[in-house]
């Protein structure tokens, strides 16, 4: 076996002060060599998982400069980790937008107030940006005392720039409803407005806010025809849909449209049925 010995080498003489040898006193420190080379390994082996992770994993020290940069970070803002160390993260990396809320971030976790699921906008060596949800962790010392802060991330950018798309074709859609040259009206499930676009307001006189929230059968149908129409909204409740359905409408002048209506069932994202 191998034990390892913490030694204090001091020369021996005799009585006329002459060297006559060396004498050696010793500490046993087998236990602690072993567990100082197994920390070292573990650490090794850490610094190896953060440095090949399939998530980006970056840090900073108390001066808010990179100190931490794995290889994912490399790949996907296209800065190697040599040119990404001690560099400013938020006024390098950071889109100016954001610059303000991201340090806020960072320096709240320099306090110890760690901030999960928080979205920021790298920006790439290719002025590119990539959306990353990041985990901001308070990192210490082996006193406690607070280093620093690591960024654990995932690139979101692929979902980010889908709801982005689904965004601007939901804005679109609104739009294209609201100045649609038709009457378009809808109801929720429990039969009161909630879709009443400018051709609505038009022909029946009631602007969209004075409309929104009331029940369409009882409010703007007229009385003999309330029982038909009530039946046809409750169909499309239950999936079955009619075209070309013939209604009067009252206006807010006491006159009455008629209107020809396709009921349509409204369904949200996971299909269930949320309105005609």
């Amino acid at each position: 076996e191998i034990r390892y010995l913490l030694v204090n080498a001091t020369t021996r003489r005799d009585a006329e002060n002459n060297i006559v040898g060396v004498v050696g006193v010793a500490q046993d420190v087998t236990e602690a060599a072993k567990h100082d080379r197994a920390v070292a390994a573990m650490a090794n082996e850490l610094r190896q998982l953060v440095d090949t992770a399939n998530a980006p994993i970056f840090g900073i020290d108390i001066h808010g400069n990179v100190n931490e940069w794995n290889d994912k970070t490399a790949e996907i803002t296209g800065y190697s980790k040599m040119e990404a160390m001690n560099c400013p993260l938020v006024d390098t990396y950071i889109v100016p937008l954001l610059r303000s809320s991201v340090q806020e971030v960072m320096d709240n976790a320099l306090r110890g107030i760690e901030t999960s699921n928080y979205e920021l906008e790298f920006k790439t060596k290719t002025n590119e940006i990539r959306y990353l949800l990041v985990n901001a962790t308070t990192r210490r010392d082996a006193e406690n005392n607070i280093v620093g802060v690591v960024g654990v991330a995932q690139d979101v950018t692929e979902a980010a720039e889908r709801d982005r798309a689904v965004a601007a074709m939901a804005n679109e859609l609104r739009q294209l409803v609201d100045t649609a040259n038709a009457p378009i009206f809808g109801i929720d499930v429990n039969g009161n407005v909630n879709e009443w676009n400018f051709k609505t307001s038009e022909i029946t006189g009631f602007a969209r806010s004075e409309a929104l929230n009331r029940p369409l059968v009882e409010t703007y149908i007229v009385p003999e025809l309330r029982q038909s129409v009530q039946e046809v909204l409750d169909k499309a409740l239950r999936g079955i849909e009619t075209s070309n359905y013939e209604l009067e409408f009252k206006t807010k002048t006491h006159e009455i449209r008629y209107l020809l209506v396709n009921a349509t069932t409204r369904r949200d994202a996971e299909n269930n049925i949320v309105g005609v």
